[in-house]
């Protein structure tokens, strides 16, 4: 009886395993290990060490960044709304002579733009009304540009362009930090929407100094390959690839070129070049401090780094 139910695979020669033919019949080369020794695996190993590093000797510093970030970003502001009170007449004779502003809208004018970039600068700096206080200030930046002619100028509007890309990232850092953001005309985004959009629209922004120096001066071997450097490292910081070292690297290099090239302490008081390197020196500090703020906060949601952790 026993003989009849044994069920178990007969032990002859002709016994096909598959008889469909389901399975495959090349054997698997399971999983391919990179190789060490390629180019690309090369350059990933060298981008993570020096990731690590910058995250290893950035950390004592990481709980000052926002503070000096977003007092770097103002400080253009700060210079700008002294220079005014120290040139007052001279400001009044401008726009009266060559803006044709009436006798007194020209003081309103003055007044208006000191006022706005004091108080709206130290609230930023405090912490205080922070979304009231940046769109004072873009406010500033287009009004400016209208009242003072410079609005067409191309190295005027791409610099603009860069602080208003530094104030959007104070924006992002305040969405980050929690705070209630009263936007009427976002009603439908969440706080996590309004801090990617923010962050892609202050990356993007950023870089726009970048391509003013690239349009001005005369053009050599050396500038040509800085300019390639320099053009990778800000698309780098544009697609949100490796964001925190690309943003690092800019740092350090405008910060060198500001000090050696915007070297306005060296040039005489009364020479007419040192308020234009006074005004590009400051100007580029307040888009070093947006790149700090990026440094310290990542490119967020809508960026190649945060997509290659999600797959």
């Amino acid at each position: 009886m026993t003989s009849r139910i044994h069920i178990a695979r007969p032990a002859t020669a002709t016994y096909n395993a598959d008889p469909h033919g389901f399975s495959n019949p090349r054997p698997s080369s399971g999983y391919r290990a990179a190789n060490p020794d390629s180019p690309l695996e090369r350059v990933r190993a060298v981008g993570k060490q020096v990731e690590d590093a910058i995250e290893i000797y950035s950390h004592p510093l990481k709980p000052y960044l926002p503070g000096i970030g977003r007092f770097l970003i103002v400080v253009t502001f700060y210079e700008d709304a002294l220079r005014i009170l120290t040139q007052w007449r001279d400001q009044l004779w401008y726009l009266q002579s060559y803006r044709h502003f009436y006798w007194g809208f020209s003081h309103l004018f003055l007044v208006l733009n000191v006022v706005v970039m004091l108080a709206a600068s130290t609230a930023v700096i405090s912490k205080r009304f922070t979304e009231h206080a940046v769109l004072g200030l873009l406010a500033v930046v287009i009004v400016q540009g209208f009242g003072y002619g410079l609005i067409f100028d191309l190295n005027f509007f791409l610099r603009s362009l860069s602080v208003i890309g530094g104030l959007v990232m104070v924006l992002s850092e305040t969405v980050v930090s929690g705070r209630q953001n009263n936007f009427a005309g976002l009603p439908s985004l969440s706080d996590t929407d309004r801090k990617k959009y923010f962050l892609l629209a202050g990356r993007v922004l950023l870089i726009f100094l970048f391509f003013g120096y690239m349009v001005r001066g005369e053009w050599s071997i050396g500038r040509f390959v800085s300019s390639l450097v320099g053009l990778a490292a800000c698309t780098m910081v544009a697609v949100g690839f490796k964001a925190k070292w690309s943003a690092t690297f800019l740092v350090i290099v405008l910060s060198v070129f500001n000090v050696f090239i915007n070297n306005w302490w060296s040039v005489h008081s009364a020479h007419a070049q040192r308020d234009f390197l006074k005004y590009d020196f400051f100007q580029t500090l307040s888009i070093v401090g947006g790149l700090i703020l990026l440094v310290n906060m990542g490119p967020g949601g809508l960026s190649v780094d945060e997509k290659k952790k999600t797959y």
